[in-house]
Formats: C-alpha cells, structure tokens, sequence
C-alpha cells in the first residue's frame, strides 16, 4: 500500500504538509513510545489519547479539513468534501477529535495489543519492546490519518489553506 508521501507525488504543496505532518507525527510518537515503557498500568493509553486528541487535529488542519475549515467553504466544496470523507471512510476527518473518538478508533484498529501491556512489565527489554510498539501504533494510526487527508484532499479538489502554526513550531 502507498505512503502518505507516494500518495502527495506530483503536488509540492500537498507534499509538504505530508512532511510537515509526518515530523508532528515523530514527535509525538516518540512521546507515546516513553509512556509506554513506563510500567504504569493505564499510562501508555492515557498519554496515546492525550497525544491523539491534539495530533489528530492538528493533521486536519494542515489539509484544511476541521469542522470550523470545512464550514467556511462555499457550499458545493463543502459537499465535495463531504463526499471524499464519506468515500474515504474515515472516523476523524472532518469531526471534532474527543479522547472517546480517539479511544474507539485505536480500538478498531486494533492497536491495544496484550502485548505491549504484558512486555512493559518485563525489566528493560520488555520496556522497549513496549516502548517501540507504542511509537509503532501512533506512528501507523497517524500515518492512516494522514492518507485519509490526502484522499480526501485529491478527491474533493480542495485547495490547501495557508500552512497553520503547528503548536510545536508556536512553542519553537
């Protein structure tokens, strides 16, 4: 299957906000994977909803594809892009992120593996490998996110809004 980044081929612009995207991504699954090493039962997750619930939106808004963006377009855009969210299937697209939506989509996807809950608990090896499933699981579910965008972005022929401030470039 294709990469967000094979999938924005052949737009600049679209390819840059992947990239952009895709370095939030990395950041913040870098803190997932800390908080799953930690063998505090119940952390890891609180932190990966935490983490999801603000990424996810900050995805969105790199596409222009928040509620508050979707609503500003002229009707028939808005329609257009109502469609592509619905063809793309997506569950975050579009939508205000709550911390149940983003429990009920890692849910869906499978991303609580028994696993990573148990190999915490094992000293140092078992905590990276819990460590390097939770950077996997929020490295993937943001992945997903983001080829939902560019899906949805191509399908739609929304242009892209001016590039918004990521908070972590506000806090640079």
């Amino acid at each position: 299957m294709a990469t967000s980044l094979q999938m924005a081929a052949g737009d600049p612009l679209l390819l840059e906000r992947v990239r952009a995207c895709r370095r939030l991504l990395n950041r913040r699954a870098v803190v997932g994977a800390a908080a799953s090493a930690v063998p505090v039962p119940g952390l890891d997750w609180a932190v990966d909803a935490a983490l999801l619930s603000r990424l996810l939106p900050e995805i969105n808004a790199q596409f222009g594809l928040t509620p508050e963006q979707l609503d500003r377009l002229p009707r028939h855009q808005r329609e257009q892009a109502q469609k592509a969210i619905s063809v793309v299937g997506s569950l975050v697209v579009g939508k205000v992120v709550t911390r149940d939506l983003v429990i009920r989509l890692a849910r869906a996807v499978g991303v609580r593996m028994s696993g990573k809950q148990a190999a915490r608990y094992v000293p140092v090896a078992g905590q990276a490998v819990a460590a390097l499933m939770g950077y996997a699981a929020i490295r993937y579910l943001g992945e997903e996110h983001i080829k939902d965008c560019v899906r949805v972005v191509r399908e739609a022929g929304l242009a892209l809004p001016p590039a918004p401030l990521s908070m972590v470039e506000r806090l640079s």
